[in-house]
Order: C-alpha cells, then sequence, then structure tokens
C-alpha cells in the first residue's frame, strides 16, 4: 500500500535492526513490596527480622527511583546471626546428601508458582537473572549435593560461610556462591548489596518454602562492605568470599587481614575483556555478538574489540549501520557521565574518530552507545575503561599481535574470539592470558563452567566442580588455626631488621664452617650485597656453615631468570615434564648419603631417620613425575548447543618459604607439585635448617631441567617474603612461618 509504514522483509535484513521492545510490567513485584509495607528488613533464622530502631537505607530501581528501604544490621544483628548460623550448620549437614538434594530440587517447584515475582523483582532493581537460569543453577547444584559424598570422599563442609557482595553485582554472581555453599553441606550468611537485598529476601522466604532448615541461609543488610567485616570478625564464621569490583574486595581483604577467616574475592565488576575479530570471521555474527555485549543495559564488564586490519573497514561499516538509531543508555550519576565525557574527549585528543547512535548526546544522564575508533592500546580509558557505553576499537595485524593486545589489560577474566579456523581459535585461546576463552560466542554462562580470572581477576574459582572446593576441606587436613583478634603490623618495617653481623670464629683449618651458594638461573652463586648468615647447630653453639644472606635483588634475579624460562617449559610434552622428575629423583638417590648428613647435622634425628626422610623424598619426587601426564582437561556438559572444555594452567612463576620440619621432604614435595603442572619456582629453604635444601643444589646443577626453572635463595625469612610478597610477577606463595605473616601481611 502506497505510503504504508509497514516494514518488508528485505528492508529488516538490509538494516538488521532490532524490533520494538514489549513493555515491562512489575505488578507482581511492587505488590511483594506493598506487602512487606516496602520496608525489608533482614532474614535470620528463617524469617523476616525488622527491628524498630535501626538505621534503613532507600533502594533505589532501575529507573532511578526510590522502590523501598531495608534496615541496616548492627552489632547486635550480626551476633544473633551467626548463631542462627551455628544451628543451621548443625542440622543442614546433618542431613543426608540425597536430603539435602531434594530440598534444592524442590525449590524448582516454588519457583515455577512464583517465578513471575522472582523475575519481576529482579528487573526492577536491575538485577536481571531469568526463572530459566535460577533453575538451571539448581538443578545443577542439586545434582552435586546429591553426588557430593560419591565423587569427592574424604571432603568436609567448612562451617559457616559469609558472602558479601557489592552494589553492583548481579544475582546470577551472587548464587554462583551461595548455592555450591548449601550444597556442599554449609549454611551461609549473605551481605547483599543494596540492589541485590530485595531479590535475595525474596529467594530466602522460598528456601524456606521448599524445606531448608531455619539458620541455614541468613540475609544481613548493610550501608557498605563494613558490615562484611562485622561478620568476618565472627569466631563462627569459617570463611568469607566477595563478589563485585576490585576496590570493594581490596578493602575487603584489608580490612579483615589479620583475623584468622580465609578470605578469597571475584572481582566480576569493571574488568576489560578482549573482542578479537580476526579476517577468517562471520562478519555480521561478530558484529552482532559485540553490539549485543557492550551496549546492554546493565553490564558487569567491558569490552574492548580488537580487529584484523585486513577487515577494518567492513566491520566499522556494520557498525555504523548498527548504532545509527540504537536508544540512549541510562548512566547511574551525573558522575558518572562527567567520567564518560572526559574519556570522550581524550579519545578525541588523540586522533580517534566516533561512531555514535545519534548526532550530539543529550544532557543528563543518558548517553548514547558509541564506538571510539583508532583509539590507542595504551590509552587510559582503553586500560582502565570508564563507565557507560564505550566501545574502543583497535586493530592489529597478525594473530601475535592480537595476543598482545588481548593480554595487554591488567584484567584477566574473559575473551571472545571470532573465527572459522579451529586451529587459529585454540592456539589464540591458549595464548590468552584470561580464565574463560568464548569462540563465535561471548558472556556464555553455565553453573558447570568454572570461572577463574588471571592478574587482576581474582583469586578463586566459581562454578563447575573446581567452584566447589572453596566450601569443602579435607578430612585429613590438620584442625584451623585458632581465630585471634588482628593484630597492629607496622608493613613498612617489616622484614627490614638487619642479619646479625658475622665475624670469624675460632676454628683449626680443618674444622673451618663451609661456605654455601645459593642458586639462582641455574648457577651456584653468592647473594648480590655478598653477605652471609651464620648456620647454627641444632644446640644454637658454634657455627656449622655459612649461606648467602640474600636480599630484594637477590629475588629480582631469581624472578627475572623464571619467566624467561617458565613459558617454554609450561609448553613442554607432558611427559618430557614427567622423565625430567624422573632424572632429578635419580639424582637425588646418587647424593643420599651426603643429604642424608646434612639432615643429621642440621636437625639432630638419627641415620635411621634421616635415610627414611630421604627415601621418602625419592618417593615423592617419583609420585609427581608419574603425575605429570595424569594432568588433563574434561569436556563440560552444556545444556545448550557447542562444546565446553575446561584445561588446567600453570599459574606462571611461585614463590615458597619452606617450613623448619623435614626440610627436605617438604622442598621436594612443592618442588615437585610446582614444576610437574607447568610453574617456575623460587624458593627459600627454613632459615634454621638450610643445609639438606643446599646441598639438594648439586642434584640440581645435573639435572636435565632448563636454567631459572627452580632458584633457591638463602636469609632472612620476613625480608624474603616481603620481597616476594612485592613482586608483581609472582602468582602465588606457599608460605610457613608465622601465622601473624601469613593472615596480616600476605594478605
Amino acid at each position: 500500500m502506497a505510503g504504508s509504514s509497514i516494514k518488508t522483509v528485505y528492508d529488516i535484513f538490509q538494516s538488521m535492526e532490532f524490533g520494538p521492545a514489549a513493555a515491562s510490567s512489575y505488578a507482581v513485584a511492587q505488590a511483594w513490596l506493598d506487602h512487606h509495607s516496602r520496608s525489608l528488613g533482614l532474614f535470620i533464622d528463617g524469617k523476616f527480622v525488622c527491628p524498630a530502631d535501626r538505621k534503613s537505607l532507600s533502594v533505589a530501581d532501575s529507573t532511578g527511583g526510590d522502590a523501598c528501604r531495608t534496615v541496616c544490621a548492627v552489632d547486635e544483628d550480626v551476633s544473633q546471626c551467626a548463631s542462627s548460623a551455628v544451628s543451621g550448620f548443625r542440622l543442614w549437614s546433618g542431613l543426608s546428601c540425597h536430603r539435602r538434594a531434594r530440598v534444592l530440587l524442590r525449590l524448582v517447584g516454588v519457583l515455577g508458582q512464583h517465578g513471575q515475582c522472582v523475575s519481576q523483582l529482579c528487573e526492577l532493581f536491575g538485577t536481571s537473572c531469568s526463572s530459566s537460569t535460577l533453575v538451571r543453577l539448581l538443578q545443577y547444584y542439586s545434582s552435586w549435593a546429591q553426588l557430593r559424598d560419591a565423587l569427592i570422599p574424604n571432603w568436609t563442609p567448612l562451617g559457616v560461610v559469609a558472602v558479601v557482595v557489592t552494589d553492583d553485582c548481579s544475582l546470577y554472581s551472587l548464587l554462583l556462591k551461595v548455592l555450591p555453599a548449601l550444597a556442599m553441606g554449609n549454611s551461609v550468611i549473605v551481605v547483599p548489596g543494596g540492589r541485590n537485598a530485595p531479590p535475595a529476601l525474596l529467594l530466602a522466604q522460598l528456601f524456606m518454602e521448599a524445606g531448608l532448615p531455619a539458620g541455614a541461609l541468613n540475609i544481613l543488610n548493610g550501608g557498605d562492605l563494613s558490615l562484611g567485616v562485622k561478620v568476618a570478625q565472627s569466631p563462627s564464621v569459617s570463611y568469607l568470599t566477595c563478589s563485585g569490583n576490585k576496590q570493594d574486595g581490596v578493602m575487603l581483604c584489608k580490612a579483615t587481614a589479620g583475623m584468622g577467616v580465609p578470605v578469597s574475592v571475584s572481582p566480576c565488576i569493571g574488568a576489560n575483556c578482549p573482542f578479537i575479530v580476526f579476517e577468517s570471521a562471520d562478519i555480521d555474527s561478530a558484529v552482532d555478538g559485540v553490539i549485543e555485549a557492550a551496549f546492554k543495559k546493565k553490564k558487569e564488564v567491558h569490552w574492548m574489540l580488537c580487529v584484523q586490519e585486513s577487515v577494518l573497514d567492513r566491520v566499522v561499516a556494520r557498525l555504523r549501520l548498527r548504532v545509527t538509531g540504537m536508544k540512549c543508555v541510562m548512566l547511574d550519576s551525573e558522575e558518572e557521565r562527567r567520567l564518560v565525557d572526559a574519556a570522550v574527549q581524550e579519545a578525541l585528543q588523540q586522533g580517534a574518530t566516533l561512531v555514535q547512535s545519534c548526532a550530539a548526546p543529550p544532557p543528563g544522564t543518558l548517553y548514547p552507545p558509541t564506538v571510539v575508533c583508532g583509539a590507542a592500546p595504551s590509552s587510559p580509558f582503553v586500560v582502565n575503561p570508564s563507565p557507560g557505553p564505550l566501545l574502543p576499537l583497535l586493530t592489529f595485524r597478525s594473530n601475535t599481535e592480537a595476543v598482545t593486545l588481548g593480554n595487554h589489560s591488567p584484567h584477566g577474566q574473559a575473551a571472545s574470539i571470532w573465527t572459522e579456523d579451529l586451529t587459529l581459535a585454540l592456539e589464540t585461546a591458549k595464548s590468552l592470558s584470561v580464565g574463560s576463552v568464548c569462540v563465535n560466542s561471548h558472556s556464555v554462562l553455565d553453573p558447570c563452567m568454572p570461572v577463574s580470572g588471571h592478574k587482576d581477576s581474582g583469586s578463586c574459582t566459581d562454578g563447575g566442580q573446581e567452584g566447589l572446593y572453596q566450601f569443602l576441606c579435607s578430612s585429613s587436613s590438620s584442625p584451623p588455626v585458632p581465630r585471634s583478634s588482628p593484630v597492629s603490623m607496622d608493613y613498612s618495617r617489616f622484614g627490614a631488621a638487619a642479619s646479625p653481623a658475622v665475624i670469624p670464629v675460632d676454628s683449626g683449618h680443618a674444622s673451618a664452617p663451609k661456605s654455601y651458594m645459593q642458586f639462582i638461573g641455574g648457577k651456584a652463586c653468592k647473594s648480590v650485597s655478598g653477605g652471609s648468615v651464620a648456620v647454627r647447630p641444632l644446640g644454637g653453639d658454634g657455627v656449622l656453615a655459612y649461606c648467602p644472606d640474600g636480599g630484594r635483588k637477590d629475588i629480582r634475579n631469581a624472578v627475572e631468570a623464571a619467566i624467561k624460562v617458565q613459558p617454554g617449559w609450561m609448553k613442554k610434552g607432558l611427559s618430557a615434564r614427567g622423565q625430567s622428575l624422573y632424572s632429578l629423583a635419580k639424582g637425588l638417590e646418587a647424593k643420599r648419603q651426603d643429604i642424608a648428613l646434612s639432615i643429621i647435622a642440621q636437625t639432630g634425628v638419627s641415620l635411621e631417620e634421616a635415610e627414611e626422610e630421604v627415601e621418602l623424598s625419592i618417593n615423592r619426587l617419583s609420585d609427581w613425575a608419574a603425575y605429570c601426564d595424569k594432568i588433563q582437561g574434561r569436556s563440560l556438559p552444556m545444556p545448550q548447543s557447542g562444546s565446553g572444555f575446561s584445561i588446567p594452567e600453570a599459574l606462571g612463576v611461585v614463590g615458597v618459604v619452606l617450613p623448619d620440619k623435614n626440610p627436605l621432604l617438604s622442598m621436594v614435595t612443592l618442588l615437585g607439585a610446582a614444576i610437574a603442572t607447568g610453574n617456575a619456582i623460587i624458593m627459600v629453604p627454613s632459615q634454621r635448617h638450610p643445609l639438606p635444601v643446599l646441598t639438594f643444589i648439586q642434584v640440581l646443577q645435573s639435572s636435565d631441567l632448563p636454567p631459572g626453572l627452580v632458584n633457591i635463595v638463602t636469609g632472612s625469612r620476613d625480608q624474603l617474603t616481603v620481597a616476594l610478597a612485592n613482586h608483581s610477577v609472582i602468582k602465588a606463595i606457599w608460605y610457613w612461618g608465622s601465622a601473624e605473616v601469613r593472615t596480616k601481611h600476605l594478605r
């Protein structure tokens, strides 16, 4: 019909624009809020608690208007909640695996009745999590609750677990911690961010309807993360895990340091993730994917579009077509608008060009989707992006450049690769230093997929079987260290004490103490300072030997040697790694007598006990050699089309501060574990008993391990611990020493 505004199928495929969105309705969610008089209290011991004398905070909905108020918990509420959680843990952990699984499955039926209320409440407060996603989470973790004792034997629940999430975190990230904790038999105290509080309280109510024992799930609302610190101070809490932005996670770690409670952080908010488009990609699908990922209303990560130069013009042309006419995105505040404007102006000054959905951004908190073309990789708004609908576009020529751009970010949460070349996709995915990689897709979320960040993107794994172990402890492990009040520590003076002066001792030439060397870069060497430390015998009288007094520069040299060799060692064949460890075991057997005598001289044990420790050490190295080619990934049971794989990766360069007990056996156990899994290692021997480790250097010199893979630095334990902890390349530290250092300084 002439003049008709109805578009044909041909027109729609030419423009590729989205159809009109359905109008949102929050009637059921509003009715639930009205039922609670729009004043939501705490959830303790299976019921709502709303003390009249508590401070309350207003919670804004997704449009910025006030939707309800939440009561803020105080110390009295935290104490009551902890007592309830302990009682709930006794009841919940006392149930059989089958009965716990039935409770979680029963919640699926409850969600069927009230799914509309949950979905609307999540959408109202901008923490969207669909009913189908909740059902999938419950089904997955109910199966693990059923099979815990069968598939994870000899592991028991921790006890009371505290889950803290920030205001900008999604409900999915919250449940990815709460549900596995419950499935493994723990009780949980949740400290949700402001917008997560209403959906969390509704789900707690539904859990009770499904048959969860009172006290197994508790909700405490607060104004900021200081409430999480108060919860961690409770001696009843066994573990604290946090999900949200990096700044709040760092603050929580510092505030809880020294309390003796384990803390893990999943900074899932604000990470900068590469979206890599190769010339072999389906360009239309890739552009659709990046538009959906970068410009959706509520996003937890920022995307950086990396396009191969040969297809840049095609990608930009399709971006212009897709971005034109898109609706502006609502920012959270005027401050965010100021940050977005500053980032755009900085990009324009550096020569970038803009692709926007409208000619000029409107005033206020609305901002159009914007592609920043020609951005420099070192620009601040690329490395640390501002909030808002900004998508920097960078170019690369070769596959190597694409990997370099992808690893340029300080974050390492996720990446998306678009190509029809499977070999290229696998090689690129393996080279990117990120926790998860999607090929020809993005933001795939499923509880069977482990989510583990690299670099600044977290210290724990959520999802999958791997994510369950943070809520379990081995039945054979030693009891946890008793909780204590935090102690003050002067970080500037820790490890700064000078080593005791070494003066000549009166002894004949035949009985003069022997001088040992440390081991860096495959060579025996002195310390950079040239100083030495006296090694005392068991009684403390006299001098048994001298060893180098290593310091920060020695650690620096060891790290430089380790970082050069570790990538090659990680790529080495698994069987070849095993053969190197077998040869190390043979070398130890050849030096059996010398090392046994060093153990006797240091620890005063009998010859029989020393020989037994050497024999155990040889067996332990052989065990790790046999384990090398048993390290394997697994396929993941994806609920929809596609395939998923979980592949174990080496950490990188690992620091180890060895214990005083069993100096040889502890050293080879940790050494074997580190290099068998593809890491390089820097070891600090026991300050009291260093000789067995220093004698072992002869075994390392005769082995076929690449120079720099294993480094041994002697000296003051505290000083070397500070040097390891402050080095940005060190990915992990295994520390044996004082509880004060372990729980406060290293945290």
